[in-house]
């Protein structure tokens, strides 16, 4: 705008120069000459006003589009606070182009800030899952289910756990071997922990069943739907269809978590959890003043 508004003056200062040299050397000039110019002038003026004020216009619509801007970089920030999806946080922050396909959930939470909310998100399912996975193998335990069905339970378990803390810790990005170990961990070992449980609860027919009757045929319907996108993720990766695979782990990563959601049914008739520690039988003994045991109503 400044440049267009020095040029103007300085093509105006030129015609006047120009007209009154032409006025000392023909006096009044030809006829009709001062009337053409008089009329010419006006009208490049006029033009060059307008001229001027599309750039006027043209320089304040991108002042506003630079604030537009601007501000949409400064509230996205504002994002991190809220319970959005990390998704939603990546394709503001343009980390992810949908134009170029669907992306996994480990693209979503490769650069941060929504890789900083992907490993905290996930570091607290772990401990979450881990929790679980301990309260019931002590249901399952005063059911009456075997030590070593009930321990091979919980370790698939709690190896889940593992592999959820190591995918959200360890992003593909930067660590893609160890990121893919935890996704294996998370996905494949998670399914097995719930088949484990499914078969369990087919061979102990004397096996509490808490719940409604359909919740039984919900979760075989849910973890035979997990295993078949599962495995549908893999093959389709392989063979380049990665929008159509990523699909696949998103839909699979939201039926773990409801599978787990649905053991709230199984832990409704808990009324309390009493946590008891006790010295083992090859340990010193404790000194006198000391309580054997330790008993903490949560």
């Amino acid at each position: 705008g400044r440049k267009s508004g020095i040029w103007t003056l300085g093509l105006e200062e030129g015609l006047g120069v120009w007209r009154s040299i032409w006025r000392r050397g023909w006096g009044s000039g030809p006829p009709g000459l001062e009337e053409g110019l008089g009329a010419w002038t006006p009208g490049l003026e006029e033009g060059l006003g307008a001229s001027l004020l599309g750039l006027r216009e043209r320089e304040r619509g991108v002042r506003v589009c630079a604030g537009n801007r601007k501000k949409r970089v400064v509230a996205s920030p504002r994002l991190t606070l809220c319970p959005a999806p990390r998704f939603s946080l990546a394709v503001v922050n343009k980390a992810v182009n949908l134009t170029d396909g669907f992306p996994y959930i480990s693209v979503c939470g490769n650069v941060p800030p929504q890789s900083c909310i992907f490993s905290q998100v996930l570091n607290i399912g772990a401990a979450s899952a881990a929790w679980i996975c301990i309260l019931r193998y002590y249901q399952l335990r005063d059911w009456g289910v075997r030590k070593w069905h009930n321990q091979v339970i919980l370790w698939t378990g709690l190896l889940c756990a593992l592999g959820t803390s190591i995918v959200g810790n360890f992003q593909e990005k930067n660590q893609r071997a160890t990121h893919l170990t935890g996704a294996f961990l998370a996905f494949f070992v998670g399914i097995v922990y719930f088949w484990l449980q499914l078969f369990l609860s087919w061979r102990m027919k004397n096996l509490p069943q808490p719940g409604a009757p359909w919740i039984g045929p919900l979760r075989l319907v849910l973890c035979s739907a997990c295993f078949i996108l599962e495995v549908a993720m893999v093959v389709l990766h392989s063979w380049s269809m990665r929008s159509v695979s990523a699909i696949c782990e998103w839909v699979a990563a939201m039926l773990l978590f409801i599978l787990f959601g649905l053991l709230a049914v199984d832990f409704s008739r808990l009324d309390s959890c009493t946590l008891c520690l006790q010295p083992g039988s090859g340990s010193l003994r404790p000194p006198p003043d000391s309580p054997t045991s330790l008993h903490v109503q949560l």
